[in-house]
């Protein structure tokens, strides 16, 4: 008898914790969908996110957030920031066009200033005229802090500082780049490069930089080039696969996007 007393509370304690986490639950649902759901939260830390009922039960989503919410806590953002990204617009004739980056919280600077995209007239040439404020320009720039998690991987190439200049004028031509577009990326990027005894280098995939920050351009343009190199500088060369890279052709409207990161 005293065994079957000592069951049953064991059971009805079982019960009323199931009881007390589908109550917690639902009120959660409740406050969420009705309360905070498309809301600015902010954390202690000062990081802020448009919260989303479906990210709890989203996996995809919820991996998002968590990406956002690591790569953009203040103190993790030293190193992880996509550095110059420029692009450029090659319609066949003069036209306007519309350029959107979808992470705008994810922007740190600008030039023009990006509040809800930029709109632009080009002309043939890449020649643009910013509809806002009328000024001429060669080309749409910002930075943003990374939401990828972009790191050593089994593949890249290794390359002496005293090498680079050499290295990225051959691979930015396989990659798309015209001259003009190659020496921009390699002034930028050369001092930062050569100062390291070997680097680390690899070109992300279209498929990581559109994670990192998609990229919405109206009219779509025919061609779409997306170079965005990640590096590391290291003491001593390290084996790795060598990077198979593929050539793009440049044809009808072409909108071109080069930049960099670097590996901490």
């Amino acid at each position: 008898m005293e065994e079957e007393k000592k069951t049953k509370k064991v059971w009805i304690k079982i019960l009323l914790i199931v009881v007390g986490f589908i109550i917690a639950d639902v009120v959660f649902r409740f406050v969420v969908f009705n309360f905070i759901d498309g809301q600015d939260i902010y954390f202690t830390d000062g990081t802020r996110i448009i919260y989303n009922r479906y990210f709890p039960w989203n996996k995809e989503r919820y991996e998002q957030f968590k990406k956002y919410m690591f790569y953009n806590r203040p103190n993790n953002r030293d190193g992880l920031v996509a550095f110059k990204p420029i692009i450029y617009l090659y319609p066949e004739e003069e036209q306007e066009i519309s350029v959107k980056l979808k992470y705008n919280d994810a922007i740190t600077v600008s030039y023009p200033k990006y509040t809800n995209g930029w709109k632009v007239l080009a002309k043939e040439n890449g020649t643009l005229t910013d509809i806002a404020t009328n000024r001429k320009l060669y080309s749409l720039y910002y930075e943003c802090q990374n939401t990828y998690n972009f790191q050593i991987e089994k593949d890249g190439f290794i390359v002496k500082g005293e090498e680079v200049a050499e290295f990225l004028e051959e691979k930015l031509a396989i990659l798309g780049l015209t001259e003009r577009e190659a020496e921009e990326f390699i002034i930028y990027w050369l001092p930062k490069l050569e100062a390291n005894s070997y680097n680390y280098i690899r070109f992300a995939t279209i498929d990581e930089i559109d994670a990192n920050m998609p990229l919405e351009i109206n009219p779509n343009p025919d061609t779409v080039i997306r170079v965005l190199m990640t590096f590391k500088g290291l003491d001593k060369p390290i084996e790795i696969q060598e990077q198979q890279l593929t050539s793009p052709e440049r044809c009808g409207f072409v909108a071109v996007e080069w930049g960099g990161t670097e590996i901490k």
